[in-house]
């Protein structure tokens, strides 16, 4: 009897938790992709016959006649919108019914340093870290921090010899890795000349979102009970702890002997001392920081945790874009060649040093890298979770308002939206002349995300785009990027990581230019 009852329960069990969950997209009369009990959507990724991409990207061209399409990440409700309207009015008009991100916003307090991180906080938590923390990322403390790169990115392209096969994302990483040491946790490493050093071995751990990873934050996700009973952390605890020791190490050393350089630490630890005031370059769309946000009193917990995701975000997006700019330029020489034109001239005014305004001022350089990042953007889809109940309201003939219940995640498939033939001609053909003065005004608002879009967009868009550019004006003002025999074109992107990677990899040459 005991034995059957049990069977009973674990018969209810199933139902409730991995069958039911399948049909709650039949069951409310929306299109929706096949949902499998335990892996919900996302079999052809778990078993690698399907890149994580593919998901929301398919989903996106496969449904072109509905405003929004159901499916399952694993076990998360999904709705992906690919109506813009409807994404407008999510991130921005009605951006208090989807205030947080799913994947990173519930469920982290088994990982202490995810948890405290801005990515992962919710509601009113996140508009007080915001609302401290935005002031360290404007224009005028991009300026600074900019000396900071310069000087790793210059040293590292002094040293780089004229080498005929090497694989960008590795090449790409040791300096994303440089920079980043220096800017965001205040110690100088050199990673080219030291591949084996601690820094780097770390830091690659922590930005190897493969499949165990993610699958462990979708578990800290959807089952937080589960995950805090197994103490199951995202992050292997010997990168949180390497990690906190460097930080803490740092911390003690500027307070004992009051040393001050531009960099994340020093920002971070003059916001705890509420000295980082808001500037007219600020602004966030869609939310206003007023007298009844918080001044969020940051912990050395709180700084570390930052400048984990500063490196967490900052690492893979700035490598993976990187790599991708490399790739087009080898492939496309005609775009090439116009922008080394554009380097020469800056170089020939200003010297190696470019300053940072004029940087910013090369219009074809900008245009270059907003074209890799619509053709290649990094996060390839981006989410909001619905904390409020939001009605949908009718729009095409036949449907009908639709209520979003709370805790569906809505995905904004980013991928797809920049590869829409409606909003971008010939969309999977690299071409800077999109983003040029002529034609930008033709881009329609909100078909560009790589960063998101309204309040939660990345806080650190201006420092990614400072270094991409940094890194490509040195490059090319010594060396033409190009071809070599394992170069992949086209690119295949791999089914084994969560993020943008090619299955052979990114292989190109770095030839010396001959300049007059």
């Amino acid at each position: 009897m005991f034995f059957f009852l049990l069977g009973v329960l674990l018969s209810v069990l199933i139902y409730i938790f991995l069958i039911k969950p399948c049909n709650y997209w039949k069951q409310k009369g929306i299109k929706h992709a096949p949902c499998w009990p335990g892996v919900g959507s996302m079999g052809k990724v778990l078993f690698k016959k399907e890149a994580f991409m593919d998901v929301s990207f398919n989903l996106y061209n496969k449904h072109v006649d509905e405003r929004y399409v159901g499916y399952m990440q694993f076990m998360q409700q999904c709705l992906l919108f690919r109506d813009l309207e409807l994404i407008k009015q999510i991130t921005v008009k009605d951006f208090n019914h989807f205030t947080d991100h799913a994947i990173f916003g519930q469920g982290t307090d088994a990982d202490p340093m995810l948890s405290k991180s801005l990515v992962s906080l919710t509601g009113e938590k996140w508009k007080n870290m915001r609302a401290t923390l935005s002031p360290a990322f404007t224009s005028s403390k991009m300026r600074n921090m900019y000396l900071l790169i310069e000087e790793c990115v210059s040293s590292f392209v002094d040293n780089l010899e004229g080498e005929m096969e090497l694989e960008m994302r590795d090449t790409f990483s040791k300096v994303t890795c440089n920079v980043i040491a220096t800017t965001a946790f205040g110690i100088k490493i050199d990673c080219r000349k030291e591949p084996d050093d601690e820094f780097l071995k770390m830091g690659q751990l922590l930005a190897d979102f493969n499949l165990w990873q993610t699958l462990k934050l979708i578990v800290a996700q959807t089952s937080p009970k589960l995950a805090e009973f197994f103490q199951i952390e995202v992050f292997p605890p010997s990168v949180t702890t390497f990690f906190r020791a460097i930080i803490k190490d740092n911390i003690k050393k500027r307070q004992d002997n009051e040393i001050v350089r531009p960099d994340l630490i020093h920002l971070l630890l003059e916001a705890r001392k509420g000295k980082l005031k808001f500037e007219d370059d600020d602004k966030t769309e869609g939310v206003h920081f007023d007298s009844t946000t918080q001044h969020v009193e940051l912990t050395d917990e709180h700084i570390m945790a930052q400048a984990m995701l500063f490196f967490l975000a900052g690492f893979d997006t700035i490598t993976t874009t990187a790599s991708f700019m490399a790739h087009e330029l080898a492939v496309n020489v005609d775009v090439q060649k116009k922008l080394q034109d554009e380097i020469d001239g800056v170089r020939s005014k200003f010297g190696k040093n470019v300053p940072y305004e004029a940087l910013l001022s090369m219009k074809y350089l900008d245009q270059v890298v907003s074209e890799t990042l619509r053709l290649w953007p990094a996060a390839f889809e981006t989410d909001r979770l619905c904390t409020k109940d939001y009605v949908i309201q009718s729009k095409n003939p036949g449907e009908k308002p639709f209520l979003v219940e709370k805790g569906v995640d809505v995905v904004i498939p980013v991928m797809g939206i920049h590869r829409d033939a409606r909003y971008y001609p010939e969309p999977n053909r690299f071409d800077p002349e999109r983003f040029s003065d002529d034609n930008k005004t033709k881009i329609v608002p909100g078909t560009f995300l790589p960063f998101g879009w309204g309040p939660r967009n990345c806080i650190g868009s201006r420092f990614a785009l400072l270094e991409i550019k940094t890194i490509f004006y040195h490059l090319l003002s010594k060396f033409e990027v190009v071809p070599v025999a394992r170069t992949e074109t086209p690119i295949r992107i791999s089914k084994a990581h969560f993020n943008l990677q090619p299955e052979s990899g990114f292989w190109l040459g770095f030839k010396p230019r001959k300049l007059d």
